[in-house]
């Protein structure tokens, strides 16, 4: 939900179904891999494990901040 909505509501405002959303989702990523070059792909892998460590040095962060805050109570 990057946009901040969800699949089931862009598809309701298109006027159609939430699964067809899914599968043209899948169909350009499949496109999308294939027309990749081997170091645009390489990139992506990288780009795709940085978010990843990322999203859980976030959550980390999040927890102890909240931790911390009701130490500070």
């Amino acid at each position: 939900m990057p946009l901040g909505y969800s699949v089931q509501k862009a598809a309701d405002s298109l006027g159609i179904r939430a699964n067809l959303l899914y599968r043209w989702k899948d169909q350009q990523e499949k496109q999308a891999k294939s027309t990749m070059s081997p170091d645009e792909k390489e990139e992506l892998k990288a780009l795709r494990k940085e978010v990843k460590q990322l999203r859980m040095e976030k959550e980390i962060l999040k927890k102890a901040s909240a931790f911390f805050a009701k130490e500070m109570k």
